[in-house]
């Protein structure tokens, strides 16, 4: 394990913002007068508790100006709503977009905020309609959520997740529809996508996404990158991140170096290296 403590040199991430976007994105900030690539994702890719996190290894593989629109905590609701990030995807020569969980979006049961789109605001009438005999109340967090409707009854957790996926297709061919250039998919998990089958709350990220979800985007981009954490980078562990004591359990879940260097490696063999 490794970590530093407060006051003697804790990860600086230089957080920045574009534009007129409310985001605050890990910097230090780029210029994006000329061909860039932009980046957007969750909390892989704004690279939490790692000193270089994919995107930045990215650029130095490839020699391309990347970009870190990553976003701890995103949803795809959180890039979609924001007109300035849309613009710079926009505006790039190719734009990665990391595949994001479906739990954390707006839907007809819930909603959730705009920002940390991990963070439940309210429950509809439908939702209450459906599980009677629950109290939300408790509930602050998606995942908590959907864990305790998953536990109360798993047939009615089955209308609910049906009502994630399709959200979150449809909110995904609309952001691709959006951003210009290249676009390239980016699928980062502890398994390749599965057949969406086995409903499970307390899965691993990207949670309810499955391989026909990404198939239906695919007319929509045009490369879809899978990469599946190997045994070594899990085993690495903690090794070379940067992070207080009291993080320590949220680290140990975290997208390590190791895992980095491997999503950037299979990146830069779509991307190329850039044009002279």
């Amino acid at each position: 394990m490794s970590y530093v403590t407060r006051g003697d040199g804790v990860l600086d991430y230089l957080p920045c913002r574009y534009g007129t976007s409310k985001l605050l994105f890990r910097g230090p900030r780029r210029k994006l007068e000329d061909s860039y690539v932009a980046v957007i994702g969750g909390t892989e890719t704004y690279g939490r508790f790692v000193q270089q996190p994919y995107p930045a290894l990215l650029e130095g593989l490839c020699g391309r100006r990347t970009v870190n629109f990553g976003y701890v905590n995103a949803g795809v609701d959180v890039f979609l709503q924001d007109e300035t990030v849309m613009g710079l995807c926009a505006g790039a020569e190719v734009t990665i977009v990391q595949l994001l969980g479906a739990q954390n979006l707006t839907n007809r049961f819930y909603t959730v905020h705009p920002r940390r789109n991990d963070r439940l605001l309210s429950v509809s009438p439908l939702l209450g309609a459906l599980y009677r005999d629950l109290d939300f109340a408790e509930f602050n967090f998606t995942r908590h959520l959907l864990a305790a409707l998953q536990d109360r009854s798993p047939e009615r957790f089955a209308l609910v997740v049906a009502e994630l996926k399709a959200a979150w297709t449809a909110r995904m061919r609309q952001l691709l529809k959006r951003v210009g250039g290249r676009k390239i998919l980016l699928w980062i998990g502890e398994e390749a996508p599965g057949d969406g089958t086995v409903l499970n709350a307390r899965a691993p990220d990207p949670l309810f996404v499955s391989r026909e979800m990404i198939e239906t985007l695919r007319p929509l981009v045009s490369d879809v990158v899978v990469v599946v954490e190997d045994q070594d980078a899990r085993a690495a562990g903690t090794a070379g991140m940067i992070f207080e004591p009291e993080d320590a359990a949220v680290a140990a879940t975290t997208a390590n170096a190791a895992v980095h260097r491997q999503v950037a490696e299979a990146l830069a063999g779509v991307l190329g290296p850039a044009m002279p």
